[in-house]
């Protein structure tokens, strides 16, 4: 069978596995970049997949480098590739996995920007604001509600349905990656800002979407960017904050007013403790800069 068909064959196998659509889409992006690497204009075909070896493997990594891409980005693709030769070694289509002997690139480790306690409320409390003139902005400051209020994905939120809330315990049912089910509360200020928005909801469209569009369809997750870029921007932030930068918030925030670390995985629906512990790299930077700014011995040269 073409590389072409196993391709599809193994993108077919993840799909039937409730993989998100986001890996699906990146994962066919690729394996295509990939396929069209195997077959340059010279060639009819690309090689049989017996064929590829690790030398061709090597080179093609080499030309990904040579691309000056990211290294995530790089890690990424040859995730893909890996995960399609497990796929064919698994099936019996191959005899061994020349793959797992690549070397994985090392990502850079960045802390994520996070802004305070103080100025992620004071941009929370200037929303909605009457200047921007918004059609839903009670649906907009709910967003930001619960985005930085229970820490969801983008995706988790575009997800939402009304039967999603217990509103007598104050806890939402959260879909996250893998099709994974957690409970998040969700506080007082969340609760208000639901209530008035239930009160303007329009009844049409969607009935099960929590976030309705201007057509009452529900809203995705490009939508819910743009809510967010549009408000940080007219508040003079520019582009610093994303809906992710509010998750990022909510760990810290809840870390830094001591929340237990295994708590806060299971709030974030984290599957390893060690996703979960960059948020602690990222506290013990603000101390460091705490101490840089205050401690008198911080700027004292040693003698």
């Amino acid at each position: 069978m073409a590389l072409r068909n196993w391709i599809d064959a193994y993108l077919g196998e993840l799909e039937r596995a409730n993989s998100s659509a986001h890996t699906l889409r990146n994962y066919r992006s690729d394996l295509d970049q990939w396929l069209a690497y195997l077959t340059p204009p010279e060639a009819s075909a690309p090689p049989d997949v017996r064929e590829i070896d690790l030398l061709t493997l090597r080179e093609w990594l080499a030309h990904l480098y040579d691309q000056d891409l990211e290294a995530t980005s790089i890690r990424r693709k040859l995730a893909a590739v890996r995960s399609l030769f497990k796929f064919l070694l698994r099936n019996g289509h191959i005899d061994k996995n020349p793959a797992r002997l690549l070397r994985t690139p090392k990502s850079p480790k960045r802390l994520p920007r996070v802004p305070t306690a103080e100025q992620t409320n004071q941009i929370l409390d200037r929303i909605p604001t009457e200047d921007l003139h918004q059609p839903q902005p009670e649906r907009d400051r709910l967003i930001f509600e619960l985005l930085y209020g229970c820490g969801l994905r983008v995706s988790e939120l575009a997800s939402l349905n009304l039967t999603d809330f217990d509103h007598s315990e104050r806890w939402v049912r959260v879909l996250g990656k893998g099709k994974k089910e957690r409970q998040v509360p969700f506080g007082s200020k969340a609760a208000e800002a639901m209530e008035r928005y239930l009160a303007v909801r329009s009844a049409s469209g969607d009935a099960q979407a929590l976030l309705h569009g201007a057509r009452g369809q529900r809203m995705g997750v490009r939508a819910i960017y743009e809510v967010v870029r549009l408000y940080t921007r007219m508040m003079g932030d520019g582009d610093s904050m994303h809906p992710h930068t509010l998750r990022h918030a909510y760990a810290t925030h809840l870390l830094s007013s001591g929340a237990d670390l295994r708590a806060i995985q299971e709030l974030l629906g984290h599957s390893r403790l060690s996703t979960t512990q960059k948020y602690t790299r990222v506290s013990l930077a603000d101390l460091l800069s705490v101490y840089d700014k205050a401690h008198p011995l911080a700027t004292r040269k040693a003698k």
